[in-house]
């Protein structure tokens, strides 16, 4: 597991874009095969877009040849709600960049058989051949997607139901009323998530520093979900000061390190 610790949010997400710029370049660089992409929503990310539809505009990178799947989508929302994450992407990202629309894959989250729907969302990825890179975020109990607490790590795409807690967080975006935020979501699987050459997860501010703590230095459970990126060959977390407060203080050296040798 990689660490890149940035003095705040902002210099992290715009890591986080350039990054993920210069990976869609080489694979661009070097083959005609499309380059295949997951995608988070939430606040976490926003910034990290934000940079990528500028390289875009700026003719830095270009999205033409890349697939893109979203990790999550809420049951029984229209798509057409503010809050949906269709709607989402597509006000934070999808509406300004050159990705063909036909590339674009979002699970339907008022589809009729919500199961086959989780079916046929895994057989596209694999079909697509499978995530370059996966870009995601963590909540603070350390999840990531959906994939709540005492998830199995072997989990694939699928319709979970929504804890309290995250309720509670997301509605923020519901009005402040936890009620409102849907029950149920269909969601990757944890498995589907490390399934990906590459993974980097956004974690930034003090509230994500117990869920980095217990990914990082915890043993891998299915009680921190994001704790299965110890076993990635290809894991990366980019955080913020706030958020990796509460790791070891060696932890932190030895990460700071490795990025200072790497860059050389």
């Amino acid at each position: 597991m990689k660490i890149i610790i940035r003095d705040n949010a902002k210099q992290g997400s715009l890591w986080a874009a350039r990054y993920i710029a210069s990976k869609i370049n080489e694979k661009a660089a070097r083959t005609s095969e499309p380059f295949v992409l997951g995608l988070c929503t939430g606040s976490t990310p926003i910034d990290t877009y934000a940079e990528l539809i500028r390289m875009v505009k700026a003719g830095e990178v270009s999205f033409k040849n890349v697939i893109s799947f979203n990790m999550d989508e809420y049951v029984g929302l229209p798509v057409e709600h503010p809050e949906s994450y269709h709607s989402f992407m597509h006000r934070y990202l999808f509406d300004h960049i050159d990705e063909p629309a036909e590339n674009i894959h979002i699970l339907d989250g008022n589809a009729a058989d919500t199961e086959a729907e989780c079916a046929a969302y895994e057989k596209a990825i694999v079909e697509a051949g499978g995530f370059d890179l996966f870009l995601g975020g963590v909540g603070e109990d350390g999840h990531i997607a959906f994939n709540e607490p005492f998830s199995s790590l072997s989990s694939r795409t699928r319709v979970v139901t929504l804890t309290q807690d995250t309720r509670e967080v997301n509605a923020r975006f519901f009005g402040g009323n936890p009620e409102a935020v849907p029950a149920q979501a269909l969601t990757v699987g944890v498995a589907t998530v490390l399934s990906s050459k590459e993974v980097v997860i956004l974690a930034f501010g003090s509230k994500k520093a117990r869920a980095l703590r217990d990914a990082i230095e915890g043993p891998m459970s299915h009680y921190c979900t994001l704790s299965g990126l110890q076993n990635h060959p290809a894991g990366t977390i980019v955080c913020d000061e706030a958020s990796i407060g509460e790791v070891k203080v060696n932890s932190y050296r030895y990460f700071k390190a490795v990025e200072a040798a790497e860059s050389r």
